[in-house]
């Protein structure tokens, strides 16, 4: 299996076999970060082939240190993306506008976040305070933030009530806050 530097070189070289690469050695991973936003087989697989085409379009100018990272956010976005449409056509529900309805006390209203501090600093803040969480708190943060799964699928994966994840996922929103405070980001 190729690393990821020589995947990158591949995309780089504008050589097709970059896409082959990425789905042998990342595709498993993307298609479970598809399919836990968008619960639908054919859709995640859409997401995941729509990930490869903005890969080969954003490689060059940009060359990822983490492909990993890189991949599974494209997909991310691509998939709350297909998911925001989705919601659109059936007007409402769906777990994407209460995960953001739930974080909006923690952070500005879009387009301000990028105004008012470096986004990049934010990003490094949001990776240092989920790390520093104990592992099942982290877990189930990044399962309602990232995955956007329910409460109640989480509740369900590590053996608590649907209160308690509520009143974890609360409290981690208001320990949040405070740190983001106390950082000087604005709120």
């Amino acid at each position: 299996m190729l690393t990821d530097e020589a995947i990158v070189a591949l995309y780089w070289a504008r050589n097709q076999s970059a896409i082959t690469r990425s789905d042998e050695k990342y595709g498993r991973y993307c298609r479970s970060v598809s399919f836990q936003i968008l619960r639908d087989r054919q859709d995640a697989e859409e997401c995941v082939n729509d990930t490869w085409l903005s890969a080969w379009q954003s490689m060059p100018p940009h060359k990822p240190q983490k492909l990993q990272f890189f991949l599974g956010k494209l997909t991310r976005n691509l998939s709350i993306n297909r998911l925001d449409r989705r919601l659109a056509r059936k007007r409402g529900g769906g777990e994407l506008p209460l995960v953001l309805s739930e974080l909006e006390g923690c952070l500005s209203e879009r387009g301000s976040v990028e105004e008012a501090v470096d986004a990049k600093a934010l990003s490094q803040f949001l990776a240092r305070f989920v790390h520093e969480l104990p592992e099942t708190k982290r877990r189930v943060f990044i399962r309602r933030y990232w995955y956007l799964s329910p409460v109640s699928e989480i509740a369900q994966e590590y053996g608590m009530s649907e209160a308690k994840v509520t009143s974890m996922l609360y409290r981690l929103r208001e320990k949040l806050k405070a740190a983001l405070l106390k950082e000087g980001f604005s709120l």
